[in-house]
């Protein structure tokens, strides 16, 4: 080299200077091999917008460097495609950069092919393998967040309309909540917009256009605010970094869509951050906010005495501007607290200190052994994936145990759940419970704070009804075990009789060894297997038998014997399934668990009950049973005849789904296009109007009663959520009448 040549720049220079700065002691040469190995191992592939495909595992590894994780997160990103798209095998992996790098390669490669599709059982294994592959090595995760939102900040450029639409499901229903279950909310609230525009182009646009007209009515208003709080913080004497933002779309319309309400009943649009140095500081911070604004009655919350699952402390406030009366969020924190809560796990975990990430998980992570614990119960991957996402998608609710201990369930959880939370025996012999010092229903909702004591009974099993009413993956995957396991043995002991029956009338032997050599015929395991199946109807008692002995097996009749076409006996009528309605199309209708058999059922016109309200039914003469939602107000004239209520449920396992008639109240403004809209925005939703009355009309508005027919009350609320982001309606409700 001549003299005063410069060294040539090691391959990923520009990374490799990014983890440097906050990582002195990165292994350098480890990075620059990995960032050289990749680019050639992809170097004659392209992406979808024709940029090499190299590309990517560099952004996803720049990425990663804005949480500052180990050298072993950086090369992973970097080689995490290798396996999966080029001739590179793991071996080869661990050849060049270690047995910690190719297991978390293989974690990741593993995953790439997550996708919703037609298949729900591949899609449910393949989320069950992400949860083994995190409680291992929390990285695995880290690096497969970060895959996933270069993936969504490229989405636009994939042609495929539906193959887009699928993505963005998937990373809303799995890799948002993941990430906020690990604290990161930066990457969680970029993932949930990215989708959200995709999945509700029309209703991310309104939304970000009433926040484009909020901010030009008030351009000031986040500058002032912040101005406003510096100068009241400095004149108590607390030093504090004061920032505001706009809540971002997607939080604003779930919201919308959870609290019932229209955009401008929403009382945080406008958020506030105000970051200080110690706890102390942050208590009196919140004494001088309080000073100083008025406060909104309810909006307190303490995240700093009790923190989130996912480690997230804070204080959060809502105040009223004295200007404008306009209502603003004021969260306070520290900066360790404002770390954790951006960038979540990897703000502290436990490698940074060069200890093994799974040797000790932090405690507020202890969901992970939750979802394993699941895993576990669960009979199929896709049950589990089923309780795990009503582990990810609630809200939270904090109780307490006699001794003072917390325990945090889902917002809804009931006692039942408290005791599954606790452990699991305690959960199977719960008998009662205690709240706050007095005697509940096992299906009591808890509220925040509430002193929790569960009464248990040795030999107590749980109750199968139980199932109706708790909201945690858990203890539903508990229950249907308990469920399962009691239903089976019942299936054993019934098929056990039908085969002794079977084989004593035909006058052969039935014993274990015969049984044991028709298994392969009917493709069961064991003999237990066999008459579990028929006992449950599936094989019939006489296959078994004439499967054994074929010899048994009736001789044919001459084809002269055949009785002609004309001749032939009807077949018999098919009874009806006990409380399935006939559809209208000949197929049945949701079937209703609790009635008996033969009771026809109709759905209540006062109410219009869908699958996952919770219902009653009434006995009505001449009519058979009639569905009532829960909470509607016909049943008050019921009340002096108890003896007619029915405890009923929606049992829609293994039916087509059918659909029901849902009612709206829209109140529209009464101008041109207002109609068309209302039902662009219903038909876009997949919903289908049955019937439209307009009740009233002014020269503003047009009020109205919409009957749609949806699949249930989660479709319907989609599209009340959807109509309440049109600017043309002014509000949509669900009609009881």
């Amino acid at each position: 080299m001549p003299d005063g040549a410069a060294a040539p720049a090691l391959p990923g220079a520009e990374l490799v200077a990014r983890v440097r700065a906050y990582d002195p002691k990165a292994d350098a040469e480890a990075i620059s091999r990995a960032y050289e190995f990749a680019a050639h191992a992809h170097a004659s592939q392209t992406r979808d917008n024709g940029d090499p495909y190299f590309t990517h595992p560099v952004e996803v590894a720049q990425i990663l460097t804005g949480y500052r994780v180990d050298t072993n997160s950086i090369v992973t990103a970097l080689l995490h495609d290798v396996v999966e798209d080029t001739s590179v095998t793991l071996a080869d992996v661990e050849k060049r950069f270690g047995r910690d790098v190719a297991r978390l390669v293989d974690g990741v490669t593993k995953l790439t092919r997550l996708e919703l599709q037609s298949d729900r059982t591949k899609q449910a294994e393949n989320f069950r393998k992400l949860v083994l592959a995190m409680s291992e090595d929390i990285r695995v995760l880290l690096v497969k967040l970060a895959d996933r939102l270069h993936n969504m900040r490229t989405l636009r450029f994939v042609r495929d309309e539906q193959k887009r639409r699928r993505i963005a499901a998937e990373t809303l229903e799995i890799y948002a909540p993941l990430a906020e279950r690990i604290g990161m909310d930066a990457v969680k609230t970029e993932l949930e917009n990215l989708a959200f525009r995709e999945l509700q182009p029309d209703a991310c646009a309104s939304i970000l256009a009433r926040i484009a007209f909020l901010r030009g009515e008030g351009a000031d208003v986040i500058d002032r605010v912040i101005e406003d709080l510096k100068r009241l913080l400095d004149e108590h004497g607390i030093p504090a970094e004061v920032t505001g933002r706009e809540k971002s779309p997607y939080s604003i319309w779930l919201k919308m869509h959870r609290r019932n309400v229209a955009f401008e009943q929403l009382s945080d649009i406008m958020a506030f951050r105000v970051v200080v140095g110690t706890v102390d500081e942050c208590y009196r911070a919140l004494g001088v906010v309080h000073a100083a604004y008025r406060v909104v009655p309810g909006r307190f919350k303490d995240y700093i005495s009790t923190p989130k699952p996912n480690g997230y402390r804070s204080l959060h406030t809502g105040v009223i501007l004295p200007d404008s009366s306009q209502k603003i969020e004021v969260q306070i924190r520290t900066r360790e607290m404002h770390e954790v809560a951006e960038c979540g796990v990897a703000a502290h975990w436990s490698y940074k200190e060069g200890i093994q990430p799974s040797a000790e998980a932090p405690k507020q992570y202890r969901w992970l052994r939750s979802l394993l614990e699941i895993l576990e119960q669960a009979s199929g991957p896709e049950e589990f994936l089923e309780h795990t996402k009503l582990e990810m998608f609630q809200d939270q609710v904090f109780c307490f145990t006699p001794k003072g201990d917390l325990i945090t369930l889902p917002r809804g959880a009931t006692p039942v759940n408290f005791a599954y939370a606790v452990h699991s025996e305690v959960g199977d012999s719960c008998v009662g419970a205690k709240v706050n010092g007095r005697i509940v229903p096992l299906r009591t909702e808890l509220a925040n704070g509430d002193q929790v004591e569960i009464v248990t009974a040795r030999g107590h099993t749980p109750n199968p009804a139980w199932e109706r009413f708790v909201v945690t993956g858990k203890a539903r995957a508990r229950i249907r075990r308990f469920v399962h396991a009691q239903m089976r043995a019942q299936n054993i002991e019934a098929g056990r009789t039908a085969l002794v029956k079977a084989f004593r009338q035909e006058g052969v032997e039935g014993g274990a060894a015969v049984l044991e050599g028709v298994l392969k015929t009917f493709k069961q395991a064991s003999v237990e297997d066999l008459q579990a199946a028929v006992g449950a109807g599936q094989i019939g008692a006489r296959e078994v038998v004439l499967a054994a002995y074929p010899e048994l097996r009736p001789t044919p009749r001459p084809a002269s014997h055949v009785m002609p076409l004309s001749r032939a006996r009807p077949k018999p009528a098919v009874p009806p399934q006990p409380g399935r309605e006939p559809g209208r199309d000949g197929r049945a209708a949701i079937p209703i668990s609790g009635l008996v058999a033969g009771m026809s059922i109709h759905f209540a016109g006062c109410c219009h009950p869908l699958p996952g309200d919770r219902i009653v039914g009434i006995v009505t003469t001449g009519k058979g049973v009639t569905i009532h939602t829960h909470d509607c107000p016909t049943l008050e004239s019921f009340a002096a005849t108890p003896e007619r209520f029915l405890d009923v449920a929606w049992d829609t396992d293994g039916t087509p789904a059918q659909r029901h008639t849902g009612r709206l109240a829209v109140v529209t403004a009464n101008e041109t296009g207002a109609l068309a809209t209302l039902t662009n925005v219903i038909a876009k939703r997949e919903g289908n109007i049955v019937n439209l009355k307009i009740v009233n009309r002014t020269p503003e508005f047009l009020e109205m009663l919409v009957d749609i027919e949806v699949r249930d009350l989660r479709h319907l609320g989609d599209i009340i959520a959807a109509l309440r982001a049109c600017s043309q309606i002014a509000s949509v409700e669900r009609a009881r009448a």
